[in-house]
């Protein structure tokens, strides 16, 4: 029970933490969705990279690791480093700028503005809410199974609660969990808005992180160091030589690198990027953030990858983690720590992901071409409803789709992101952008993107012509629209360039 009251502390702890920032609350709606554009670079830095760090880096991470190799590490983090950080550069910074200028709260008023047309953002919203709500479930998911690794069965002796859960054989089931943490993020973000789930993004990702490293160090140290741990890995046949990427297809690994653009488009990172309070915020996230990749990603990789000798190959890839935790640190107090690092982890991504969807549902959907005046308690009112919601439908689906991977789920998710990122560059950079480009190329990567997903299996593992990535087609497809008939329409208009391309 220890390491349970640990983890209790820890949820009690950031609850409390996150909601003293109410007390900075203005009442405002400017408030509640960006903050008032008033976060400073060391809190922006913790924030986006909090919100991008979830269960995939962790908890999918390691899981995958364990059943791949070292190639995991490849896959995402080392291409993810560098993309992210260009992304922030290149796309982040202009944004930014542009929403300060035009007092935009989300993509879409962007997107509505840049391509003139109201139509464009009610094609938009129902696109971004499908692909965030995947995110969603990859928390929720992964909480769950983390939570049912620590508390679950350890070889022959039954888990925490045999005589409370026997149909998990004494683990605490997902339905716990799942509401645990919705409560608990649902608790703040509800009270706090954007400035809340800042301050609870800055705590969180510090916990994780050092939980991350102090997981890794006890781990090799319980093996008989990183040598010992590599060898009893390649003696599971798991780990690959490096001619060979690890088990990965050459054609694969290089397509990887189109899903890290995923974070171009992310709706949650939009309204963090809007709550920095100047450019100069953006410069340590720029440069830190790929340590940051390292740091994280780095030991989950390996602790995957030395589990392979340790745990059978039946152990389920989600709990991998929690699992490697419990087995091999024993003490309660540690693993509760640790295993609270791995809840804040998830937690720090959910919370921007709950409100940028109240966020866009308020301004973007009810506020959207209203002429009815309304105060900024209803506006409230209503993001804070809508976020109740969505809040209620991930964790209803996380416990009907509890036992897909959380690592494949992410990659399909992320794909459908990064496959929108010719949109928001042409958006950006071209002039010459078009509504109706911005609608083919809309068109083009959902249609390709559903067909593969349908291919798959809904969700599964899947490449296309000899191990090409879909997330590689979908961007091309959409790249292709967005140029071809934007080149074959009118121009958009003067008024729209000079806009948004001032001299």
């Amino acid at each position: 029970m220890t390491s349970l009251i640990i983890i209790a502390l820890y949820l009690g702890t950031l609850l409390t933490f996150a909601l003293g920032s109410k007390k900075f609350f203005r009442g405002t709606s400017a408030d509640y969705f960006v903050a008032s554009r008033s976060i400073g670079p060391f809190m922006l830095l913790m924030s986006v990279f909090g919100t991008t760090m979830t269960a995939f880096a962790l908890v999918g991470s390691t899981g995958k690791a364990f059943e791949l190799g070292v190639g995991t590490y490849g896959l995402m983090a080392s291409s993810s480093g560098l993309i992210h950080a260009a992304c922030f550069l290149i796309i982040g910074i202009r944004l930014w700028a542009i929403g300060k200028r035009h007092g935009f709260v989300t993509q879409i008023q962007f997107f509505r503005a840049r391509f003139e047309s109201t139509a464009f953002g009610y094609l938009l919203f129902p696109i971004l809410v499908l692909l965030v709500i995947p995110y969603l479930l990859i928390g929720v998911i992964g909480a769950s199974k983390t939570m049912m690794g620590l508390t679950g069965p350890k070889g022959p002796k039954a888990g925490m609660f045999p005589e409370l859960f026997e149909a998990t054989n004494g683990a605490i089931p997902p339905w716990i969990t799942g509401a645990i943490i919705c409560l608990v993020v649902l608790g703040y973000v509800f009270a706090g808005g954007s400035r809340a789930a800042a301050w609870a993004n800055t705590f969180q990702t510090i916990v994780f992180m050092i939980m991350g490293v102090l997981a890794f160090t006890l781990i090799s140290n319980k093996l008989g160091g990183l040598g010992p741990a590599i060898e009893q890995a390649k003696a599971s046949h798991l780990v690959r030589t490096p001619s060979e990427h690890a088990g990965v297809n050459p054609v694969t690994f290089l397509t990887y690198m189109f899903i890290p653009l995923s974070v171009g488009m992310f709706p949650h990172l939009f309204q963090h990027w809007l709550t920095a309070r100047s450019a100069k915020s953006f410069k340590l996230t720029v440069v830190a953030h790929p340590l940051c990749i390292m740091i994280v990603w780095v030991p989950c990789v390996l602790i995957g990858v030395w589990a392979s000798g340790v745990l059978p190959e039946s152990a389920t890839p989600g709990a991998v983690l929690a699992i490697m935790v419990g087995k091999l640190i024993g003490d309660p107090i540690i693993v509760g720590l640790v295993t609270a690092g791995i809840l804040a982890a998830i937690m720090s991504s959910l919370d921007s992901q709950f409100l940028c969807l109240g966020t866009m549902f308020t301004n973007d959907v009810v506020l959207h071409g209203s002429k009815k005046q309304r105060t900024d308690k209803q506006i409230l009112f209503m993001a804070r409803a809508f976020i109740v919601g969505i809040v209620t439908l991930t964790y209803i689906l996380s416990l009907v789709l509890f036992e897909q991977n959380v690592f494949d789920l992410a990659v399909w998710c992320f794909s459908g992101f990064a496959a929108l990122t010719p949109l928001v560059l042409a958006a950006l950079y071209w002039r010459r952008a078009t509504k109706a480009g911005a609608y083919a190329s809309v068109i083009a990567t959902t249609a390709t993107w559903i067909v593969f997903f349908v291919m798959s299996g809904f969700g599964g593992e899947f490449t296309v012509l000899g191990g090409v990535m879909p997330a590689a087609i979908c961007w091309l497809a959409g790249a292709v629209a967005m140029i071809v008939v934007s080149l074959a329409t009118k121009p958009p208009a003067e008024e729209t360039v000079a806009k948004f391309f001032p001299n």
